[in-house]
């Protein structure tokens, strides 16, 4: 192979600095538009020398640096209250730390992932699968049984089946035949995500549905990527799906945490009377700069931990995952399912991006030649449709 030379290495590390603004933009524009507007040209500047190792953003030192601008025309009260939001993060952020390390707890507790959950996702993925060996495990998830039957008689796959069979399934077993093996293993990855999504994502009203559409928009791109080049589409997209698992568990954790700590600090304050300590403390929210810096530092590495623990045996997972985590995902080395990830994982938030107006056409450019999206790539996915899975019932 050719050595790449001084230029070519230079573009590189352009384009790779470009690619990882990016992310950082898509994890905050997750949190808020106006947020992510805010952090442009704030925190995500290209005055970095090029040539130079990137800085990496730690979460306390966003922290501090969120407040700086505050602090030189504000009050005493104000800089009291960036005191206080520093030290409760620092609780808050020992309390996940240590959390974070018993995955297992992080799997059951945090998230909710029921074990029947990837052993159903682990069978549909055998050539030998029957829809009879799933069915004992549906019936043990009551949800997921309901999510099924609502599907089936949706109208617009009612219509799908004949005469014979258009009348209302209120059975989850007849809705797992009808909706047939083929579609289940894009079915079941989607609705075991939704059903692992936070129920709320109060301050941040919208949180929740980014996220889903981002699972979304990610595993179907992988699918359409997986296609064109002769990788499995069903490993594509189901592994696409799982690729916000940390994210998940992250704003979980975080926003259980903030709460806890912040109520034990209140109280204390209260019962010390420190008049002062507990107004600033009445005032602190969870803060969008700590959490968007928590999803991009740690989120893949949560999303291997958990895709390690579903122990799947036949899908082929744990290389692709350990490639995803390590410093340099794109090289020689990288496997097919890895590349189609990591250019899924880039053309969603692509599409949150360009969405709202957050991303500038020569990024765009850098960061597509950066993944090494090709031409065909790019003109099939701008036809797709990316909110949802694309199934026929019979």
């Amino acid at each position: 192979m050719n050595e790449k030379t001084p230029v070519q290495i230079t573009e590189q590390n352009r384009q790779q600095r470009i690619a990882m603004m990016l992310d950082e933009r898509a994890h905050d524009l997750l949190l808020g538009h106006s947020f992510a507007q805010r952090q442009i040209g704030y925190i995500h500047t290209l005055e970095i020398d090029y040539g130079e190792k990137i800085e990496q953003r730690t979460l306390l030192e966003v922290e501090v640096a969120a407040h700086k601008k505050r602090q030189k025309s504000s009050t005493a009260h104000h800089k009291y209250r960036a005191q206080a939001s520093k030290q409760l993060h620092q609780v808050i952020e020992t309390a996940m730390n240590k959390q974070l390390e018993d995955i297992d707890s992080v799997i059951h507790e945090t998230i909710g992932i029921q074990d029947a959950v990837p052993a159903i996702i682990d069978i549909l993925a055998v050539k030998s699968a029957s829809v009879g060996r799933i069915e004992p495990l549906v019936q043990d998830l009551s949800w997921l049984g309901r999510e099924l039957v609502a599907l089936v008689n949706l109208p617009f796959y009612r219509k799908q089946r004949s005469k014979n069979t258009s009348v209302k399934v209120d059975n989850p077993l007849l809705a797992l035949r009808y909706i047939g093996l083929d579609n289940l293993k894009f079915v079941v990855p989607t609705f075991a995500v939704r059903h692992w999504m936070p129920h709320s994502t109060e301050p941040f009203p919208l949180l929740k549905r980014r996220l889903r559409d981002n699972s979304m928009a990610c595993a179907i791109a992988a699918q359409e990527i997986a296609k064109l080049n002769d990788v499995n589409e069903e490993h594509a997209f189901t592994l696409g799906m799982l690729m916000d698992v940390g994210k998940i568990a992250l704003v979980r954790l975080y926003l259980r945490t903030f709460e806890r700590v912040w109520q034990r600090k209140v109280t204390m304050a209260r019962e010390e009377q420190n008049k002062d300590l507990h107004t600033a403390l009445l005032e602190l929210k969870p803060d969008p700069l700590f959490l968007s810096s928590l999803l991009s530092k740690l989120s893949m590495t949560i999303t291997a931990k958990v895709i390690e623990q579903m122990a799947f045996r036949y899908l082929p997972f744990k290389a692709v995952m350990e490639q995803l985590i390590s410093s340099h995902p794109i090289s020689d080395e990288s496997l097919p399912l890895t590349r189609v990830i990591l250019k899924a994982r880039c053309y969603a938030q692509f599409l949150s991006l360009n969405e709202h107006q957050l991303v500038e056409k020569d990024e765009i450019q850098s960061w597509f030649t950066y993944f090494g999206f090709t031409q065909t790539e790019l003109k099939h996915l701008a036809k797709c449709n990316f909110e949802n899975f694309n199934i026929k019932i019979n």
